[in-house]
């Protein structure tokens, strides 16, 4: 029979993407491991390999077709021996472009006697990760403003108030998380789900056997949130033809949605301190003035203010490792690493690319690191692994002559610091007014896992580091 190509979800957090451009085209023959085509998620361009072998004999999205659901069939391939024609001609929806309306989970692994169902994978996955519809959703996800899932959970067929109250009564769940729970006498109900809109998935199902996270039988649902005003509420508020109505783009919808869920469901304390960093700005110099030429003549490195604050919040998390911490139903995540995101400004919206294991990196190459992912970032071209998990972030705005802000925190983390300018202030010292370069910085903690005196010890280890920085290299 012919394989359908399906959209495949190239990370954890897709729900829709931008086919941009096929790289095969009807009638080409398709080894395994074959580019085929680019797809345009919300943080990036990736390329799509194929799984199977055949030949491809039908497109059914165009390319440049934008907003195109995980799991649409995007192309039908033709098995070796297969006739081209009769697959094509037997292809969804007779060959029409429009995408299938697609499922809100990643198909469950084929059982034995059962069809293929796709041949798309992740280019940068390695091959345990790679399934009919790309790579699952990793455990290790970004629930966040910046990589995770959000949403409600979809209404009930058939639409109107009898159908959104069907759907409040009822568990969402894959068919194979529903076969396990009954094989494990679970529940259901009481299992939490990861999937897309919260969906119980097979792994839902495999955690729960241990009893980690089950919901109690007596919880009730949460009150529903107020309604905002809705777009035409909102649009009868101005004078026709004083606006320009600009659509979202996936990348602002995904964080609108993720900021959302963050502040919703995560109780946030900040905490702020004022830093001096006249040592460190006066390394800095040095540093950067003594830094080796490469063949090409240029400086083999610039320390950023940056750079050192990475560093030292990656080492302050080590110094106070009840901090460098994730909250889960189940326990409490305590990292090994301080794997720090950095928040990356691009047109329409941010991402924050990982520097892993900061905190056993040097300057030189924490700031060589960060100048390449910027610069990917900018152009759409990280991988998932570049941006996902983590353990805290930084946020800096110093350079935009901000003084001090709060960050929304970035699940799965359960800090964030956000940077201000470096600036000269008069201060006080032993009863007499002196100029010192003052940079504010505030924490964001998680109250459930990081309250307010541990938090303050994690700001106290990073002010002692970032005012004193021959400490970060002993």
């Amino acid at each position: 029979m012919p394989t359908n190509i399906l959209m495949p979800a190239l990370s954890p957090t897709m729900e829709k993407g931008n086919l941009a451009k096929w790289l095969k085209k009807e009638g080409d023959a398709i080894k395994s491991g074959d580019v085929i085509a680019e797809i345009e998620t919300d943080k990036a361009t990736m390329e799509v390999e194929a799984v199977d072998e055949g030949t491809l004999a039908k497109i059914l999205i165009p390319a440049g077709t934008q907003d195109v659901a995980v799991n649409s069939v995007i192309a039908v391939l033709a098995g070796d021996g297969e006739d081209v024609k009769a697959a094509a001609s037997a292809s969804p929806q007779g060959g029409a472009a429009a995408p299938q309306p697609a499922s809100s989970t990643p198909p469950s692994p084929p059982q034995a006697g059962g069809r293929k169902e796709a041949s798309a994978s992740v280019s940068s996955s390695p091959p345990s990760q790679r399934s009919a519809a790309g790579p699952a959703a990793a455990a290790n996800s970004n629930p966040s403003p910046l990589g995770a899932e959000g949403g409600a959970a979809p209404a009930a067929p058939g639409g109107g108030a009898s159908a959104q109250a069907s759907a409040a009564s009822r568990t969402f769940s894959s068919p194979l998380a529903r076969r396990l729970a009954k094989q494990a006498n679970l529940d259901i109900a009481r299992v939490p789900g990861s999937g897309p809109h919260g969906r119980v998935i097979a792994r839902d199902i495999e955690t729960a056997k241990s009893g980690a996270g089950l919901k109690s039988p007596q919880s009730a649902p949460a009150a529903a949130a107020p309604a905002s005003l809705s777009d035409q509420q909102i649009l009868a508020l101005y004078e026709a033809g004083s606006y320009e109505l600009v659509p979202h783009d996936n990348m602002r919808r995904t964080i609108a949605q993720r900021l959302t869920q963050s502040t919703q469901t995560i109780p946030h304390i900040f905490l702020t301190i004022d830093c001096d960093i006249g040592q460190l700005t006066a390394a800095r110099e040095q540093v950067n003035a003594a830094a080796p030429k490469t063949a090409d003549g240029k400086p083999a490195y610039k320390l950023s203010v940056n750079d050192f604050v990475i560093k030292a919040f990656a080492l302050a998390l080590q110094r106070i490792p009840d901090a460098n911490v994730s909250w889960t139903e189940g326990g409490m995540l305590k990292h090994r690493h301080s794997d720090i995101g950095v928040a990356v400004a691009l047109p329409g919206g941010l991402i924050t690319p990982l520097i892993r294991n900061a905190e056993a990196k040097s300057l030189s190459a924490i700031s060589n690191e960060m100048k390449d992912l910027a610069a990917r970032a900018r152009g759409r071209k990280l991988k998932p692994h570049e941006y996902q998990g983590g353990t805290s972030a930084v946020s800096n705005l110093g350079m935009y002559g901000i003084k001090d802000f709060t960050a929304v925190i970035n699940p799965p983390h359960a800090t964030i610091l956000a940077v201000g300018t470096g600036e000269e202030r008069a201060v006080v010292r032993g009863g007499k007014i002196e100029i010192a370069t003052m940079m504010s910085v505030t924490l964001s903690c998680d109250h459930r896992a990081v309250d307010g005196a541990l938090g303050a010890e994690l700001l106290r280890a990073f002010k002692t580091l970032i005012e004193n920085p021959v400490m970060m290299v002993v």
